[in-house]
This record gives C-alpha cells, structure tokens and sequence, in this order.
C-alpha cells in the first residue's frame, strides 16, 4: 500500500531554517498536486502552501517570502525550504498529495504521517 513518506523538521531557534521533504513509498506513484499543511496546538489545519505537477504555487500570506515550496519530478520529491522561522510557526506539518500510479488514470489523495516543526524563541 502506498504512503506519503515525510523527512525533515526538528528545533530551530528563531531565525532559523529547516527544510521538509515529502516523496511516495513506492515509486511507481507518482506525486501530483502537493499542498504542505500546519497544525498548531489548539489550531485548525491550514494550508501553508501549494505546488502542482507543473510548478504552479500558491502560499499562505503568513508564510509568503519566507518559506519556498520545490520539485524534483525525476525523484519524485516536494520540499519545503522554511527560513526566517519564528515561533509562530510551530507546528505539525503534513504533506498532501494528489498521486497517480504509472501506466494508470486512477489518483489517490494521500495524507503524510506528519512531522514536528518547533521553534524555540
């Protein structure tokens, strides 16, 4: 069965930079439309930014300029460079993608497993 398999995250003091990857456990899934989402304690999930298969991408106003959303389709990889992080930013960050199975029309919605962001003041 196919997953969203997350890297990256961890403590940075404010300031700081981290980066975050999201990629397919199997490779012949094919990640599509990827949308990176936040969820800080007692906060709803929001959308921080977005990137489709042919790098149209969108960003949440509290993250513009700050945080950049990239792919690498030959490895089938969407990173998340965050800089400049402050402690606003805390929170757990999930990857979701739109993937398609090679040599096949059907797409799944997959969810990552999610990964800390904490940013010490």
């Amino acid at each position: 069965q196919v997953e969203l398999v997350e890297s990256g995250g961890g403590l940075v003091q404010a300031g700081g930079s981290l980066s975050l990857s999201c990629t397919t456990s199997l490779s012949r899934y094919k990640l599509r439309t990827v949308d990176w989402y936040r969820q800080a304690p007692g906060k709803q999930r929001e959308v921080v930014a977005t990137i489709t298969r042919g790098g149209d991408i969108n960003y949440a106003d509290s993250v513009k300029g700050r945080f950049t959303v990239s792919r690498d389709n030959a490895e089938n990889t969407v990173l998340l460079q965050m800089n400049r992080l402050n402690p606003e930013d805390t929170a757990v960050y999930y990857c979701k993608a739109q993937v398609i199975r090679m040599f096949s029309s059907s797409m799944l919605e997959l969810w990552g497993q999610g990964t800390q962001v904490t940013v010490a003041s």
